[in-house]
């Protein structure tokens, strides 16, 4: 009853509902990354071409939004202008779900708003840039994203570029092993960290390619072991800034946001702003590069997960 409830509030896309007929698997991605994370119109130059990566590869991208009183999965090319245009798009996580839901608001989904509406709608895989995470000065602020908790409970699994460098990548990787969140690396060793390539910190597991990938997730969710799974893939080279640089600005930027009093959920957009400007517009190129590369990680996840399940029937190795 309650699973039906909730499902009333969905609704899918005609590309979404034909790939679901046909199919074909899904990839969940965020829009908050569309309302709040880029300037326009590279918002949604950004979002149309991460759409066409994963279709390509043989998956079916489903943008989640909040319009109009209803959790859609996936967007029309009018509903993906309209969150990149409109000034007044509310930033919706688990808290933020009922009320703007309720109040018809038109709402973009942070990473734990996009995995609890792709648990709803049955898609297992989620693409977005990075996680969020522990703060810096968190053990005086508490400042702890909900992203973290909701890979602790909701049986997502998560495409990233690691955790956003902004971010105390130590003290997110600890939080997630308290909660029994696995992470994995593909390409590398070590959890990568957004703007770099590498955090310094070693991801839990090493699995570079997608069939093995959704082998280990498969099997932690037949298992029964609830919760969502974090990849981390490094953005390509090319488009890679050096860790030396970015902690520079990071640190100019928390410096700057200390002085003017910014606290809160307001820390993260200020501080990506920031090291936008800072670095001339180069930030956002690497950002866009990292989430292009996730997507075309996340589709090939999602069609080995797609025949995993198929291959359930099989003799176990």
């Amino acid at each position: 009853m309650v699973a039906d409830l909730a499902h009333a509030w969905l609704a899918f896309s005609t590309a979404v509902t034909a790939a679901k007929a046909a199919g074909r698997p899904l990839v969940a991605l965020e829009s908050s990354i569309i309302a709040h994370g880029m300037p326009y119109p590279e918002n949604i130059r950004t979002a149309r071409e991460v759409e066409s990566l994963i279709r390509a590869a043989g998956a079916e991208p489903a943008t989640i939004a909040l319009i109009g009183r209803r959790i859609r999965i996936g967007l029309s090319d009018d509903e993906l202008e309209l969150l990149g245009r409109s000034d007044h798009v509310h930033k919706v996580s688990r808290r933020d779900l009922p009320a703007v839901l309720a109040g018809g608001g038109l709402g973009a989904t942070t990473v734990a708003g996009t995995m609890i509406c792709a648990a709803l709608a049955g898609i297992e895989v989620f693409v977005t840039g990075g996680i969020g995470g522990v703060h810096r000065g968190a053990q005086q602020t508490f400042d702890i994203s909900a992203d973290l908790q909701e890979l602790a409970t909701t049986s997502v699994a998560v495409v990233c570029a690691g955790a956003k460098s902004i971010l105390d990548i130590g003290l997110t990787l600890e939080y997630l092993e308290t909660h029994g969140v696995p992470v994995l690396s593909c390409e590398q060793d070590n959890f990568a960290a957004f703007y770099t390539r590498d955090s310094g910190y070693r991801a839990d597991f090493r699995l570079d390619d997608a069939a093995g990938q959704a082998r280990f997730i498969r099997t932690k969710w037949d298992l029964g072991l609830k919760g969502g799974v974090v990849l981390s893939t490094p953005v390509p080279e090319a488009a890679a800034m050096p860790s030396e640089e970015v902690d520079a600005l990071i640190q100019q930027a928390l410096n700057e946001a200390t002085a003017q009093g910014i606290t809160g959920k307001a820390v993260t957009p200020f501080l990506l702003a920031r090291i936008k400007a800072l670095t001339g517009g180069r930030s956002l190129a690497t950002n866009i590069a990292l989430v292009k590369h996730n997507a075309e990680v996340g589709a090939r996840l999602a069609l080995a997960l797609a025949h995993a399940e198929r291959g359930k029937g099989e003799v176990l190795p």
